[in-house]
């Protein structure tokens, strides 16, 4: 690795040529794509929201129905562009070739990376919107608030497919995804408030929920959805933010060094 690998992101416009081919692509299959996110949390949200919500007392003054949805939006969005950023970029790299197509081209590795990240994040917010139009249908927000629950599904998705492409940087192929869905995204719903508030949590595993992005997310979406403004939500956006940033520039050393090899 050379001091090369290390130099800061170049950003251009370039990487729009990338996100558009990206779509052209995916809307050849946009109908299959859309139902299948949208089916696993709407499953769930449908599945747990009434057969548990049922046999349990409101949850911070919220049905469990409405306590459950603001964290299936953020569950259905860090899948979408986890799934994206591993399994999708992966064969554009490395099964497909597209890449080095693409860099035989003007455009550089800086604006393949970026784009990759753009376009994940593109996806994960119509996985966002369409679980947020489920939840306005169900009748579980009305509040003008839960608007912004768009900008954050975008941020969202910015945050976790960072995250992502550091793993489809290091990935030998596609098995190894299993171990970052196992160790990392599993525990993080589990323990990061989509199906239960953090609060019932031992202290030790609530210090490590507060570092983990996806409750951060949360903690943004659960008020927007009630009609209410989060509280602390420049801190929640910072660490939203700052996920994104420091997993896109290490997602960026890495892939120079390993397309450097």
């Amino acid at each position: 690795m050379n001091s090369r690998d290390f130099a800061f992101p170049q950003f251009s416009r370039r990487f729009i040529p990338i996100w558009r081919r990206n779509f052209m692509v995916w809307k050849k299959m946009a109908g299959s794509v859309i139902l299948g996110n949208l089916a696993d949390p709407v499953i769930y949200m449908l599945g747990m929201g009434y057969g548990m919500g049922g046999m349990l007392p409101e949850i911070d003054g919220m049905s469990y129905m409405a306590f459950l949805s603001a964290g299936i939006v953020c569950y259905s969005t860090m899948n979408s562009a986890s799934f994206e950023a591993l399994y999708s970029t992966f064969a554009r790299m490395y099964e497909q070739r597209t890449w080095d197509a693409i860099l035989n081209t003007p455009i550089t590795l800086d604006d393949v990376v970026f784009s990759e990240v753009v376009w994940a994040a593109s996806k994960s917010l119509l996985s966002g919107l369409a679980v947020l139009l489920v939840i306005w249908l169900l009748g579980l927000s009305h509040s003008p608030l839960a608007l912004w629950i768009i900008p954050l599904a975008l941020l969202v998705g910015l945050c976790f497919a960072s995250m992502g492409l550091i793993v489809t940087a290091l990935a030998p192929g596609y098995d190894f995804f299993m171990y970052y869905f196992t160790l990392v995204i599993t525990p993080m719903v589990l323990l990061c408030g989509v199906f239960f508030p953090v609060t019932q949590l031992p202290p030790l595993w609530q210090n490590v929920s507060s570092v983990l992005p996806l409750t951060h997310a949360i903690d943004l979406a659960r008020p927007l959805l009630s009609g209410l403004i989060p509280a602390h939500f420049i801190f929640h956006i910072a660490v939203l933010s700052g996920y994104a940033l420091i997993g896109f520039y290490v997602a960026l050393v890495l892939f120079r060094r390993r397309l450097s090899q």
